[in-house]
């Protein structure tokens, strides 16, 4: 598209600015509106009224203008490339690999999914406005570096499938349970179509490991969606949820797909040792014959490859149910310093400080983890804990 531009305006700037503004339409019209019967040429052509308002407005109206107009069609666009998809088409074309990679999921997450600056931020446990400048910074560089808005070949998707399923991950993570206030506490829309994609990119690239084990984590999750919800709206925490109501045609589907990866023999990735986390988790009848020292095992797997201050959390909570409370706080504490602003941090250790009797500490510790939680349902759980540390 960009190049279809260049050469009708004969300047690249103009070009990458209106192709950008083009997506970023798309991104919001299409949800309510509907693909176009030609998604390729709406772009193309999206983008050349953009580049004319832009003409105009900087009033350059002489022969470029009468240029622009003379050669403004509604034709055909270019190729749509190797992504039928559009959607999916335009996340890989955003997930550019000369942008790095925090930098090109963040963008993606704002011009593509649509999610707001402040959710995005809480995906990346950053401040709103340090994820502002980690925007407008990405923005600048595809500028300054002439970075193209090209539609990707099938070369391409090997190089920018990791940052495709970094943003269908955290796509998938706002609508599990949303981020932000105001919001419905599972955003179903965006689960479903973080698996509808990610079921795409397995077909088009069905040697990667890591795409099979995000569908395969994906689809584990959602199996227990019905369970998740009381009645009254509270989020239900695992071991209380009646696994009666798990989809076991989705679990049949997540257990088939990490088979299928253990049988391949080759090292596992994040997302593939993640759903072998949440297969030994709905292979249990109940909350009481779950394997921990499986799942501990695969935590401790999972760290050496991503040893991220999250990971070593969900480890401890692991860590509890075999060696104790005690010996998980001490794992949990150590990791104050960079967690002590997240609310599962807080909520961790209030239910360990539960577990030990340390009642006061932990109706503290709930007390912040509810003043950072956005999550109507999950604030609802976090206040019956805290109210039940009072007589536990």
């Amino acid at each position: 598209m960009v190049g279809a531009l260049t050469r009708r305006f004969g300047d690249l700037d103009l070009a990458e600015e209106a192709a950008a503004e083009a997506f970023a339409t798309a991104v919001q019209r299409w949800p309510t509106d509907g693909v176009p019967p030609a998604p390729g040429a709406w772009l193309t052509t999206t983008a050349t009224r953009k580049a004319i308002d832009s003409i105009r407005r900087e009033n350059k109206r002489g022969g470029k203008q009468k240029e622009a107009q003379l050669l403004y069609d509604d034709g055909p666009g270019e190729p749509l490339g190797a992504v039928d998809d559009e959607r999916l088409r335009l996340i890989f074309t955003c997930c550019h690999p000369a942008l790095a990679m925090e930098s090109r999921v963040a963008l993606t997450l704002r011009m593509v999914a649509g999610l707001s600056v402040a959710e995005i931020a809480r995906a990346f446990l950053v401040q709103e406005s340090a994820m502002g400048r980690r925007i407008t910074r990405a923005k600048a560089k595809i500028k300054l570096a002439r970075i193209p808005y090209r539609l990707p070949s099938a070369d391409d998707l090997p190089a920018r499938v990791s940052g495709v399923l970094a943003v269908l991950y955290l796509v998938f993570n706002e609508g599990y349970l949303a981020s932000g206030p105001g919001t419905d506490p599972v955003r179903n829309e965006l689960t479903a179509e973080a698996i509808r994609l990610t079921r795409l990119v397995r077909a088009l690239l069905p040697q990667d490991g890591e795409a099979a084990g995000l569908l395969a984590l994906m689809l584990l999750i959602e199996a227990r969606r019905a369970a998740r919800l009381s009645p009254g709206g509270e989020l239900i925490a695992l071991d209380e949820q009646d696994r009666t109501a798990w989809d076991r045609t989705l679990i049949a589907e997540g257990h088939r797909l990490v088979r299928e990866r253990l049988a391949a023999g080759a090292a596992p990735g994040r997302y593939q040792l993640l759903a072998a986390i949440n297969a030994v988790h709905t292979s249990a009848h109940d909350a009481r014959s779950t394997d921990w020292r499986q799942i501990l095992a695969l935590y401790d797997q999972l760290l050496r490859l991503d040893p991220s201050p999250i990971v070593a959390l969900n480890r401890a909570v692991a860590v509890a149910e075999l060696d104790g409370p005690q010996v998980a706080l001490g794992a949990v504490d150590r990791l104050a310093d960079t967690l002590a602003g997240y609310h599962a941090y807080q909520a961790t250790r209030a239910d360990l400080l539960r577990r030990l009797g340390r009642g006061e500490e932990s109706r503290a510790a709930y007390d912040r983890a509810i003043e950072l939680t956005g999550n109507a349902a999950e604030i609802a759980a976090l206040r019956r804990r805290r109210d039940r540390s009072r007589t536990g």
